[in-house]
């Protein structure tokens, strides 16, 4: 049909499966396995619900300046989102307007060539080397912008805060976007760096570490004059993006640092439990510090390993794509929830 010719089309972005039932083991995307801290709960049930009947603070000031008190940075140096998704997709939308590609690794967060296409920037991708670890020299060719994540997804590798500075330094003349989504379990942040880098954009959420994927919180911190531009765009796309609940709630749980740490130490903890237990069945993976491990066995495929936990009702994650057909990527639960995983793979592999 002829109207069919002026419409936008572009390959979605898949999330990992939402089971809508509840004997689920769910390790499939990345959520934290504890809940909010516990003043979340409470300012939610004192909440003072005849507020929203009015329209929530565009600035989000008082999620602003928690955060540039937690952060020690300028309430200018931030900006924050729907999830770090809507943060990202800002970015991309504001700041890759060259003709020249964007780069980006071949193996990363499988969103980034949705907006790209989506927005029609062009894009080169990167090869990961053998270990999936970023080749810095590969980021030193003209280009009309830079992205991936530090700790990188679905790989759970972390690079170095010198070699991503080493990308930085080489390309003054466009931005570079480090996705810190999964920075708390383990890495260092390049957030000192926006100080020394005016080009640099460090975008975190709140939706692992933070234990609030439901209320879709994500932020971005930088120089002012970039945090200006996003929130150009932002407030020519939606000034209201950010509903009042995420906003106060959102502060509450930055104000809580000790449970914060407290849950990320459990998390990890498990993870390294995890790993151990794993190698022992035969899975071989690069050494994670996000919340979930990308393994593969030694013997058994990917997509055979991934049917055969969901048909015991545990999920967890599978690309059929080049490279990883083989790996899945594994959450961390709670250690109960890391036991039954466990003990469900010791069954499928004697068979």
């Amino acid at each position: 049909m002829s109207w069919e010719n002026n419409i936008r089309k572009v390959v979605p972005y898949v999330p990992g499966e939402q089971p809508v039932r509840k004997d689920i083991i769910k390790l499939n995307t990345n959520e934290n396995p504890y809940p909010p801290a516990p003043g979340v709960e409470k300012l939610l049930q004192d909440f003072d619900w005849d507020a929203l009947r009015l329209y929530p603070d565009t600035k989000a000031t008082v999620l602003v300046e928690e955060l540039a008190a937690r952060y020690q940075i300028k309430p200018s140096n931030i900006f924050v989102g729907v999830g770090s998704d809507d943060v990202l997709a800002m970015a991309f939308l504001t700041f890759f307007n060259s003709e020249k590609p964007i780069l980006f690794p071949d193996i990363t967060y499988s969103f980034y060539d949705v907006w790209a296409d989506l927005y029609r920037i062009p894009y080169k991708l990167c090869p990961l080397d053998e270990e999936f670890k970023m080749v810095a020299e590969d980021y030193k060719q003209e280009n009309g912008g830079i992205i991936f994540p530090n700790p990188n997804a679905p790989t759970g590798v972390l690079e170095t805060v010198e070699m991503v500075e080493e990308i930085v330094k080489a390309n003054p003349d466009v931005v570079v976007i480090v996705d810190e989504a999964y920075i708390d379990f383990g890495g260092v942040s390049c957030l000192p760096l926006i100080e020394k880098y005016e080009n640099l954009l460090v975008v975190q959420t709140f939706s692992k570490s933070r234990s609030m994927a439901g209320m879709r919180i994500g932020f971005a911190m930088g120089n002012e004059k970039l945090i200006g531009y996003l929130n150009d765009t932002k407030f020519s796309f939606n000034s209201y993006t950010m509903n009042m609940t995420s906003q106060v709630l959102g502060a509450e749980a930055v104000r809580d640092n000790d449970y914060f740490m407290e849950c990320n130490a459990k998390v990890m903890a498990t993870r390294e439990r995890t790993k151990v237990r794993l190698k022992e069945l035969g899975f071989t993976f690069p050494d994670s510090k996000t919340n979930f491990i990308f393994a593969k066995h030694e013997s058994r495929s990917g997509a055979e390993i991934f049917e055969a936990l969901k048909e015991r009702n545990i999920y967890i994650r599978h690309w059929n794509k080049p490279r990883i057909a083989d790996y899945l990527r594994i959450s961390i639960g709670t250690d109960e929830q890391m036991d039954k995983l466990i003990e469900a793979l010791k069954e499928i592999l004697a068979q």
